[in-house]
C-alpha cells in the first residue's frame, strides 16, 4: 500500500476522523489532521512516496485533473468513501471557466495552506442586499465525470467574510458553507486539502454573475505518467519555497 508517511497518513485519517461525529467536530478535526499532515517536511516526504509510484498511482490519477475552478488537482490518499487527501496548486487568474464562481461543497472540508496565500470570500443567499447571481445545481454524470449544472433560477448573495489565509494556516468549513477562493500572490501556491464524511450530498449548489455556464464540463484526469510528474513537480516547487 505504500511507503512509512503514506501508511502514517491513512492511520492519522482513520484513527482522528472515522466514526459519526456532529459536522462541526468532524471539520475541527479535519483541520487538525491537515495541519498536521501539511508541515514542508513531512509533506514532502509524503509527496516523494507517491512520485515514486507507491499508492495507488493508478487509482489516484483517474481522480487528478485541472479543476473547473482554475487548480490542479492531484489526489494523494483516496481512504474510500470517507476521506479524500489532495494537493491543489494554485496559479493567479488562472482564466478556468469556474474561476469567479461561489460554491458550497459534498462534505466537510478542511485546507492548509502549504506555500503561498489563498483569499477567501463567504457568502450567505437571501432575498434582500448582496449581490444577484445565477444559481446551478451541480452533480456528476452517470457514465463520466463530467461535471453537470442544471440552471436553478436567479438569487441575491450577501458576503459575510473575506479573509487571506498564509502559509502555515488553515481552515474548515461545513458542506453548505458558501465560499469563493482564489490563489492571492503572483507566485504558484499549494494547499493540503480535505474532505471527510460518509453523508456526502448529491449535488452542490453554484453561483456566478459572470454569466451563463455550458450544462457540462468535460473532466479530464491525468495517465499515470502525467500524475507521477506532476507530482515530481510539486516536489521540486516545495524544495525551492
Amino acid at each position: 500500500m505504500g511507503g512509512r508517511q503514506i501508511l502514517e497518513a491513512r492511520r492519522l485519517l482513520a484513527r482522528t476522523l472515522d466514526g459519526d461525529p456532529p459536522e462541526h467536530e468532524r471539520a475541527a478535526a479535519a483541520r487538525s489532521v491537515v495541519a498536521e499532515l501539511g508541515s514542508p517536511e513531512r509533506l514532502l516526504e509524503l509527496i516523494g512516496e507517491l512520485a515514486s509510484g507507491q499508492g495507488d498511482p493508478e487509482g489516484c490519477a483517474k481522480l487528478s485533473y485541472r479543476h473547473v475552478l482554475g487548480f490542479d488537482k492531484l489526489l494523494l490518499i483516496d481512504a474510500g468513501p470517507r476521506h479524500m487527501l489532495r494537493a491543489h496548486l494554485w496559479h493567479r487568474g488562472s482564466g478556468a471557466v469556474g474561476e469567479e464562481d461561489i460554491h458550497n461543497h459534498r462534505s466537510a472540508l478542511a485546507s492548509y495552506i502549504v506555500r503561498g496565500r489563498i483569499a477567501m470570500e463567504l457568502y450567505e443567499a437571501g432575498d434582500e442586499g448582496g449581490i444577484d447571481a445565477a444559481r446551478y445545481q451541480e452533480s456528476l454524470a452517470q457514465r463520466s465525470a463530467d461535471w453537470l449544472l442544471e440552471p436553478a433560477g436567479p438569487a441575491r448573495l450577501r458576503m459575510t467574510h473575506v479573509g487571506q489565509y498564509a502559509a502555515g494556516s488553515s481552515y474548515a468549513l461545513p458542506a453548505h458553507t458558501l465560499h469563493r477562493a482564489w490563489c492571492d500572490t503572483d507566485a504558484p501556491t499549494v494547499t493540503l486539502f480535505l474532505e471527510t464524511g460518509s453523508g456526502r450530498r448529491a449535488h452542490t449548489d453554484v453561483f456566478t454573475a459572470a454569466g451563463p455556464h455550458p450544462g457540462a464540463v468535460t473532466k479530464v484526469p491525468l495517465d499515470v505518467d502525467g500524475y507521477l510528474g506532476a507530482l515530481s513537480g510539486l516536489a521540486e516547487l516545495l524544495r525551492s519555497s
